[in-house]
C-alpha cells in the first residue's frame, strides 16, 4: 500500500513539472507522445477507481505478479493503443489534460489510502485483493514513469524504493534474476524491451537473454 502511494504520487510529481513543450516529446512507449502516455495514465486512475469498487465474492485466483501476463509487443494495431493519441488531442491544451490527470490521479490515490488490503476485488475476469492489486499497480506506475522521462533528461526518476520493487516483481515473473551488475533502472528498461541490451549486457544476462523482452500485459 505504502509503495502504491509512494509510486503514484511520485509519478503525478513528475507530470506536475512538465514544462510546455515536454508534452509533444516523445515517451518511453513506442509511438506514444508525452501527452499521450498521460492520457493512458488518466485510464490508469480510472480503472483504479473502478477496480476499488467492484467487490468480489470468489478466491482470489491471481496475485501481485501473476496478476501480470506476458503478451505480444504492440504493434499500434490495438484498437485501444490507437485510440490514446486521438484522445490525447482532443484535449487541444495540455492544462486541459493535466487538470484532468491531477483531478482523476488525486481520486485514485485517495481511494487507494482509504481501501481494506483485504478485501476482495474483480478485474479483468480475475479476483485479487486490494492489497495485490495496488502492489501490482507499483510496476505499472514505476514503469511508466521512466516512460515518461525517457527523453527529458532533467526529470525526476523514479524513488529507488518502487524501482527496487518493480524489479522484484519482474524478477519473479521472469522465473529468474537479473545480474547484480545490472542497476534497477536498467534491469527494467532491459527485461521490458525498453532498450537493448549491449553486447556486455547480454552476455552477463546468460540464459535470462532468451526470455526477454518480458512485455506485461
Amino acid at each position: 500500500m505504502d509503495l502504491f502511494s509512494c509510486s503514484w504520487a511520485a509519478l503525478r510529481a513528475a507530470v506536475d513539472e512538465l514544462a510546455a513543450e515536454d508534452w509533444e516529446r516523445p515517451s518511453g512507449c513506442a509511438g506514444w507522445l508525452v501527452r499521450d502516455l498521460v492520457c493512458h495514465l488518466v485510464i490508469d486512475a480510472q480503472d483504479v477507481l473502478i477496480t476499488l469498487v467492484t467487490p468480489a465474492e470468489g478466491e482470489p485466483t491471481v496475485d501481485s505478479v501473476s496478476y501480470w501476463k506476458l503478451v505480444e509487443p504492440p504493434t499500434g494495431a490495438d484498437p485501444l493503443d490507437a485510440l490514446i493519441p486521438r484522445l490525447a488531442a482532443a484535449y487541444g491544451e495540455p492544462r486541459l489534460l493535466k487538470f484532468h490527470f491531477d483531478d482523476v490521479g488525486a481520486a485514485a490515490g485517495r481511494a487507494a489510502e482509504l481501501a481494506d488490503p483485504g478485501v476482495r476485488v474483480s478485474t479483468q475476469d480475475e479476483v485479487l485483493t486490494v492489497g495485490d492489486y495496488l502492489s501490482a499497480y507499483v510496476m505499472e506506475w514505476t514503469l511508466h514513469h521512466l516512460d515518461l522521462i525517457a527523453c527529458l533528461p532533467s526529470g525526476a526518476e523514479p524513488p529507488v524504493e518502487t524501482l527496487a520493487a518493480a524489479r522484484a516483481s519482474l524478477e519473479r515473473i521472469a522465473g529468474a534474476s537479473f545480474p547484480a551488475s545490472f542497476s534497477d533502472k536498467d534491469a527494467l528498461l532491459v527485461g521490458t524491451g525498453r532498450r537493448t541490451p549491449t553486447d556486455a549486457e547480454k552476455a552477463a544476462l546468460g540464459e535470462l537473454a532468451a526470455k526477454i523482452p518480458l512485455v506485461l500485459g
